[in-house]
């Protein structure tokens, strides 16, 4: 064997020997990264566990989401007719709302709501992973204030479930507990249960509540008949309800070109139908007193017998419909209080 032929040979197996001091070290480093992530797992589990018992001890029930919904409507009196609203009694805390099922929801003001609350509504478990990691993240490692992260689920939870004292306090502790029942309220009810309870939830400005409610208010129509501009304008309130179209109209304008933006970036319309509905004009009901009362004498006395029958709880919450003795037919201007 000649020099030359022994010099390759040891060439190859030094080789040979790097190539398989690189699989075991490669080997080693997988299996260490795999044992690292499965006790980083464990610990996660063991974590995430230990947080949701902590905050789940002290959590509302999620059931009574239903209730809280069931029971907040306003009652409305009525004369002989039927015709002439003589008395809307309302919870003063709250303001007034009309339950409108999911169904005469214009799909224009569904979609808008979803394409700027919360475009992954259909797909996600009640909470945005990256929404909420992001929240995390500012709250925590940049000692910024708790923001963003929250969906349609978490806000209805909010709105509906979280103490009144809580509701706008600056608190992780919140989020977390938001999160917990978002899953769960996802997992018991449809997608479609929960959005309609949001849109009948939300608070829209100038004491109304609700998407009926806030169309009366600010377009004098039921919201049956709320076109794409009008549509796209409510939805935009909820996040800023100061910036609704009688307070803000040019804010109110804005943030309605945001909606048709996202809408778009949604495919929910088209590019040409969002410029139509910007320079859309819109006839935007004048401010005005709200909750006046016709015959307030025979009115208030009405009230309070329902009162004494009833309670005042059902009275102010419970969405009565109510038709008195009297047939109304005062001239103009009418009797009215303020």
């Amino acid at each position: 064997m000649n020099i030359n032929t022994k010099r390759l040979i040891l060439r190859r197996r030094k080789k040979n020997n790097n190539n398989g001091l690189l699989l075991r070290l490669l080997i080693g480093t997988v299996a260490i990264v795999f044992f690292a992530v499965t006790i980083l797992g464990l610990v996660g589990i063991g974590t995430v566990a230990g947080v949701y018992a902590y905050y789940a001890k002290d959590l509302p029930d999620p059931g009574r989401i239903e209730t809280e919904q069931e029971e907040f409507e306003t009652t409305k009196i009525y004369d002989r007719t039927g015709q002439v609203l003589l008395y809307e009694v309302f919870d003063p805390r709250l303001g007034d709302r009309t339950w409108v099922p999911l169904d005469q929801i214009p799909p224009y003001l569904r979609q808008a709501t979803i394409a700027i609350e919360d475009k992954t509504f259909y797909d996600n478990p009640g909470f945005d992973f990256r929404g909420f990691a992001r929240a995390f993240y500012y709250y925590y490692l940049r000692g910024g204030r708790v923001q963003g992260g929250s969906t349609i689920t978490m806000q209805l939870i909010k709105n509906v479930l979280i103490p009144l004292e809580e509701r706008y306090q600056v608190l992780y502790s919140r989020k977390i507990k938001e999160f917990i029942l978002a899953l769960e309220i996802s997992r018991r009810y449809s997608k479609d249960q929960i959005l309609e309870w949001y849109l009948n939830s939300n608070f829209y400005g100038n004491l109304a509540y609700g998407v009926e409610a806030a169309a009366k208010v600010y377009f004098d129509k039921p919201v049956q008949e709320l076109n794409l501009a009008e549509c796209a304008m409510l939805a935009a309130v909820p996040q800023y309800p100061a910036l609704n179209p009688i307070d803000a109209p040019g804010e109110a304008r804005q943030r309605q070109h945001l909606a048709l933006d996202a809408m778009v970036r949604q495919g929910y319309i088209t590019a040409e139908q969002a410029v139509a509905a910007k320079y859309q004009k819109l006839d935007v009901k004048a401010r005005e007193e709200r909750f006046d009362i016709i015959a307030p004498h025979f009115s208030i006395y009405a009230r309070k017998r329902l009162e004494e029958m009833f309670g005042p709880e059902l009275v102010h919450r419970g969405g009565l419909r109510v038709y008195t003795c009297l047939l109304y037919t005062s001239p103009s201007p009418r009797d009215r209080t303020r």
